[in-house]
């Protein structure tokens, strides 16, 4: 075996994307400071009341959409970079497959509540089937 391939294949593993990219300490610093910014903004917009009531909750879920975001590209270093396509097609499928996974046991709880639990009925009707 010559040296010279041996020192290629060697080179090739360590300058390969297997370990992934890392970011510098100034975009995890933004990261931190926007992932506390969400934080700070979801618990005011419920404590303070500045968001009405029926929008509280569509709120809450736009700033955890966006804190997710945050926290992929900042601290996960998922992206849209060509070394990066590979992860963010792996968590794309997990999330996906999650969401079928939660959306299917809400959907089948749901139907065998509605179908196997009784009806509501009052006491006086109760007693008259008796």
């Amino acid at each position: 075996m010559k040296p010279t391939s041996l020192h290629a294949h060697h080179g090739a593993h360590h300058d390969g994307h297997a370990g992934g990219d890392h970011g510098s300490l100034k975009s995890y610093v933004i990261g931190l400071a926007l992932s506390l910014l969400l934080t700070l903004a979801s618990f005011g917009a419920v404590m303070t009341g500045l968001v009405p009531r029926g929008m509280a909750l569509p709120a809450i879920v736009l700033l955890c959409v966006a804190q997710l975001v945050v926290q992929l590209v900042y601290f996960l270093h998922i992206g849209t970079a060509p070394s990066q396509r590979e992860n963010a097609g792996i968590f794309l499928c997990s999330a996906g497959l999650i969401a079928i996974i939660v959306a299917g046991s809400l959907w089948v709880m749901h139907n065998a509540n509605t179908n196997m639990m009784p009806t509501t009925m009052s006491v006086e009707s109760a007693k008259a089937r008796e």
